[in-house]
C-alpha cells in the first residue's frame, strides 16, 4: 500500500506544481485553494508512505514522479520545450524511479 500512497502523493505534487502557475502569484482565489489543497494531500500521502518506505527512496520517487508529470504537463499545457535532450533526461528520471522500485523489498 505504501507504493500506492507514494504514487498518488507524486500525482498530487504534479497538481500543486501546475496549480502554482494558475494561481498567478496566489492572486486568484480558486486556483490558490486547489493548489494548497493538493499540497496538503500530497504531503499527507507522502507521510503515509514513509511509514513503510525508506526516507531516501520515498522522497526521490515522490519528487521524481512530480518532476516527470510536471514536465509533461508543461509541454502539453504551456508549450514548454520538448527537445530530445530534455526528453532523454526525463527518461533517466523514470529509469531511476523504476530502479528504486525494483530495488525495494516492499
Amino acid at each position: 500500500m505504501a507504493w500506492t500512497y507514494l504514487m498518488f502523493a507524486g500525482l498530487f505534487e504534479v497538481g500543486w506544481a501546475v496549480g502554482l502557475k494558475y494561481t498567478e502569484g496566489f492572486t486568484k482565489p480558486l486556483p490558490t485553494v486547489f493548489t494548497v489543497a493538493a499540497m496538503v494531500v500530497s504531503l499527507f500521502l507522502l507521510g503515509l508512505a514513509l511509514r513503510e518506505l525508506p526516507l531516501g527512496t520515498a522522497y526521490a520517487v515522490w519528487t521524481g514522479v512530480g518532476t516527470v508529470g510536471t514536465v509533461i504537463l508543461g509541454i502539453v499545457l504551456f508549450n514548454d520545450a520538448a527537445d530530445i535532450i530534455r526528453l532523454g533526461c526525463i527518461g533517466l528520471i523514470v529509469a531511476g524511479i523504476v530502479g528504486l522500485k525494483l530495488s525495494s523489498a516492499i
